[in-house]
């Protein structure tokens, strides 16, 4: 976990992951130094405080696991394609038991991400085992569904529920109803714009607080200084009824029109939206009225704006869609989207600048976590007026990717120049390519773009016939355009996939300016020194390519 801090605003920050993890590390050498026993080095750490967030009944309970987390249980949900555990784990460790509904004997476990080095033990049918840090891990037991836990930090700045510059949503002149499957857009709108006001009239942010319960909603906008609270429990609800949306643009390979449900008003500043609460898209279901596609969160044209906590689930489009912005922070966000559900990205960064996305999981089909930038008039933002934009200086960092398609990427878009682009502290659970840059469209330049410890768990299924840890491409789909310094570092492969790694550029738009350093293959203790050691033999229009221990 990295260690909570409050700073002036009140906003919380946070100590690398990396040192909390490294400090915690050289306590445990000291402890082995002076001869304890394992155990008793892990003695030393208290257990943290574990808080237990409301499940609303939509959400139908596993069948396949309990959990207890520090002797508390913390219900599991049933989700297509994965099963669900959320909570928060203050500071200290937490010792987690997982067991099977049915009570049967665990015949084999895998607890992930590998790189953590978490042993477990088995007793019948329970797995045990402790971890030093909130992390999100994910857990198979034999056959049964993968088990995502998400253990988040422990809530520091959860305000008060009301009072002076509160605006709760259930309290009047607002009094929204939850779980009924009423809208209750006008209230939210009502105690949003209430707020909004208040904070800009007192320098400062008037505070929605919105209690635990599923809100049925229409669109939602955002003005300056607001913060958005999501108590644990708290579900904002999309359902697809075009009758109470507006169309916001077109997906063309979806074939249907898409809706923004929360967005930002143009030129909006100093908005955060927190808490632990949920963002529920609503999947397959929402389609089913009028086939209106959600984009969950649209924050376009605005800047001081905050993500902290919040889970984002079942988008049927691209789930968080920041555009035209900057100076944006998402942190410790949890984007659960299905698998049988195309073209739900978890985030894709857009023609922004100074956006970092900090302490996340991203898990679905499409790619959890990329950047693009598009032409003026694309259809999926073709409402939106000015110009496009380059993107600069995007941070992705403290991440868990499971996806059947890219774990981090830039691109496909690059029609406006992407520069300053690093994914970093990465574990690629399982994907089709763990790392790539994909310049499908467009004529601008991808440039100065860094991946740094890099973890590629496994590569189970492939994607545009690729099926390997690295691919950097080019395509001439619209126009054609170059890629220009790549750095790739420090990456452990424990699975390599069944392709050639991959380095194909286009006469007229080389990829040029790779670096690789660090890279340990499946198999091997040591960095590799050759191009073949890394199976990067699919080569084509480049230049400047090496390789270094």
């Amino acid at each position: 976990m990295r260690s909570p801090q409050i700073a002036a605003d009140g906003v919380e920050s946070r100590v690398p992951r990396c040192l909390a993890l490294g400090l915690t590390a050289l306590l445990l050498g000291v402890a082995a130094l002076l001869g304890l026993p394992q155990s008793a080095q892990s003695a030393q750490a208290a257990p943290g405080a574990v808080g237990v967030y409301p499940v609303p009944s939509i959400y139908s309970a596993s069948t396949d696991y309990r959990l207890t987390v520090n002797g508390t249980s913390v219900p599991v949900t049933k989700y297509p394609g994965y099963d669900i555990a959320q909570l928060s784990l203050g500071t200290g460790t937490a010792t987690i038991a997982v067991t099977k509904v049915n009570n049967t004997d665990i015949g084999s476990y895998s607890i992930s991400p590998q790189k953590l080095g978490i042993a477990g033990s088995v007793s019948g049918p329970t797995l045990t085992f402790t971890v030093q840090n909130d992390e999100y891990l994910i857990v198979k037991l034999d056959g049964r569904p993968n088990l995502v836990i998400a253990a988040d930090p422990a809530e520091t700045n959860r305000p008060a529920s009301s009072g002076t510059g509160i605006f709760n949503v259930r309290s009047a002149p607002y009094s929204a109803q939850p779980n009924t499957g009423a809208y209750t857009t006008t209230a939210f709108q009502n105690a949003l714009n209430d707020a909004a006001a208040y904070g800009s009239a007192n320098g400062t942010q008037g505070i929605v607080y919105v209690p635990a319960g599923v809100y049925t909603l229409g669109n939602l906008y955002l003005r300056s200084d607001l913060a958005f609270y999501l108590a644990p429990g708290a579900v904002l609800r999309y359902t697809g009824d075009r009758d109470h949306y507006v169309v916001n643009g077109h997906k063309n390979s979806q074939g249907r029109d898409l809706t923004w449900f929360i967005s930002t008003r143009y030129s909006s500043t100093n908005i955060k939206i927190y808490g632990r609460g949920i963002i529920d898209g609503n999947g397959q279901a929402a389609l089913a009225p009028d086939n209106l596609g959600v984009n969950l969160l649209a924050p376009i044209y605005t800047s001081g704006f905050t993500v902290d906590g919040i889970t984002f689930r079942e988008a049927s489009s691209w789930a968080v869609i920041p555009l035209r912005s900057s100076n944006m922070t998402f942190r410790n966000i949890k984007l659960f989207n299905r698998f049988d559900m195309g073209e739900n990205d978890g985030i894709d960064v857009m023609e922004s600048t100074d956006v970092t996305v900090d302490h996340a999981i991203g898990i679905g089909t499409d790619d959890p976590f990329s950047t693009k930038t598009w032409g003026a008039g694309t259809d999926i933002y073709n409402t939106v007026p000015g110009t496009a934009r380059p993107l600069e200086n995007v941070t992705f960092n403290d991440l868990v990717s499971w996806t059947y398609c890219y774990g981090v990427k830039v691109g496909q878009g690059v029609f406006q120049p992407q520069n300053k682009v690093t994914f970093q502290h990465v574990v690629v659970y399982d994907a089709a390519v763990g790392i790539g840059v994909h310049h499908k469209y467009g004529t601008a330049g991808a440039t100065n773009i860094k991946f740094d410890d890099i973890d590629i768990e496994r590569l189970s299924f492939k994607n545009d016939d690729n099926r390997t840890w690295l691919a950097l491409m080019t395509g001439n789909t619209a126009g054609i355009g170059p890629v220009t310094g790549v750095t790739i570092s420090n990456v452990k492969v424990r699975n390599a996939g069944i392709t050639a790694a991959r380095v194909n550029g286009l006469p007229g738009a080389p990829i040029t300016g790779v670096a690789l350093k660090n890279i340990v293959m499946p198999g091997s203790t040591t960095p590799a020194t050759t191009l073949s050691q890394v199976n990067l033999t699919n080569l084509s229009d480049y230049g400047s390519l090496t390789i270094t221990p």
